[in-house]
């Protein structure tokens, strides 16, 4: 657990299909602060990719009011540590620090947050972060070579094919042609890079499969089609850096035919059930797997693990790890650790204390080589 008074940054918003689920997980990831000691500073991102900070930010981008925002960065040099206000000036833009930041808490979901370019940045400044690094938030978060590394580590994943943008647009037949490669229809259609069920489509047929490929296509120029299958969706959370645990298992059941983004977000009839009603030896299996895929993966922090079980068949398949899961009123990820015992507070302790344990490790890398004088 965190042991002293931190100067926590939560970093929100941002350019992405995701920006107001993260204003959702934002407004949690800050209630459950606002109870602690720690001193909490908002940095919001808008669609735009502007940085802004203040103690209203979240407030402002959910009603579209920037009155009380100031225009704020985070600079890629360890000399310039922490957040820096922008203002401009007469002739150039006037910067003044704002103060150093302990740790970083990004809750930015999709492009630019949960792909390694954020955690780029924050690499680059050395700054404590939670959650994933480069590496590891880069390949979960592309589908394609996500599921590449998880059958590599002999982690089940279901049938998939990748279609570049690119293919799509220049030779439509061969894409087509392509995509019903991967088994009979029903097909799953969905971006490579995004989360939170945005632009997946399910496609019955030749007819409206083009359709689902172009709407994917908007959001990534890397497009994944999955073979249909009819399954029960169980998620799993881990919490740890290199000795990861495993929470119980939930089950989802969506309102709509699949879990979409309106049935996760806008369906009152989606619900959980915590714990999933599931034999021990197969939640035993999928926690087992749950955490090879996130040592496979070298994640750090937090981790959702999302399953499929095969109905009739009981067949397991990984579908998705979602490095910076959703932190909403009814996001799985805190509920599955409250339903293992660890309540918010605690869980948000412990992830401030993960960060600054896997900063360390990286802090006592030798960066320089010296190789002496030379004896000649």
């Amino acid at each position: 657990m965190a042991q002293k008074k931190l100067k926590v940054g939560v970093i929100f918003g941002g350019r992405s299909g995701e920006h107001e689920v993260s204003l959702m997980s934002a407004r949690f990831v800050l209630g459950v602060l606002s109870s602690t000691a720690h001193e909490i500073i908002q940095i919001g991102i808008d669609k735009e990719g502007n940085w802004y900070t203040g103690p209203q930010v979240l407030e402002g981008m959910q009603s579209a009011t920037r009155d009380a925002f100031e225009s704020a960065a985070i600079f890629g040099e360890p000399n310039r540590r922490g957040l820096w206000k922008i203002s401009n000036g007469d002739k150039q833009a006037k910067l003044d620090f704002l103060g150093e930041i302990d740790v970083a808490f990004p809750v930015l979901h999709g492009t630019f947050g949960e792909d390694g370019t954020l955690q780029g940045l924050l690499e680059m400044a050395e700054l404590a972060y939670v959650g994933s690094g480069v590496l590891g938030s880069a390949a979960a978060m592309d589908k394609a070579m996500f599921f590449d590394v998880m059958r590599a580590n002999g982690i089940p994943v279901v049938n998939t094919q990748l279609i570049l943008r690119s293919s799509l647009e220049n030779n439509q037949d061969e894409s087509l042609n392509l995509a019903e490669s991967v088994g009979p229809y029903p097909l799953f259609i969905k971006p490579a890079n995004l989360g939170s069920s945005v632009g997946i489509s399910k496609v019955l047929s030749r007819s409206d499969l083009l359709e689902g490929l172009m709407e994917a296509a908007q959001y990534d120029r890397r497009v994944i089609v999955q073979k249909g299958i009819e399954v029960r969706e169980i998620e799993v959370a881990v919490l740890g850096n290199d000795q990861p645990k495993a929470s119980v298992c939930g089950e989802i059941t969506p309102g709509a035919e699949f879990y979409s983004y309106e049935a996760k977000y806008h369906d009152d009839r989606s619900f959980s059930t915590i714990p999933a009603e599931i034999d021990e030896t197969t939640s035993d299996e999928i926690r087992k797997f749950a955490v090879k895929a996130f040592k496979a993966l070298d994640l750090a922090g937090m981790a959702r693990v999302d399953f499929f079980v095969e109905v009739g068949s009981g067949n397991l398949f990984l579908n998705e790890i979602n490095t910076i899961p959703g932190f909403t009123q009814i996001s799985m990820y805190p509920m599955l650790w409250e339903a293992s015992g660890v309540g918010n507070t605690a869980l948000i302790e412990e992830l401030l204390a993960l960060a600054l344990e896997r900063h360390a490790e990286k802090t006592a890398t030798l960066r320089v080589f010296d190789r002496g004088q030379s004896n000649d």
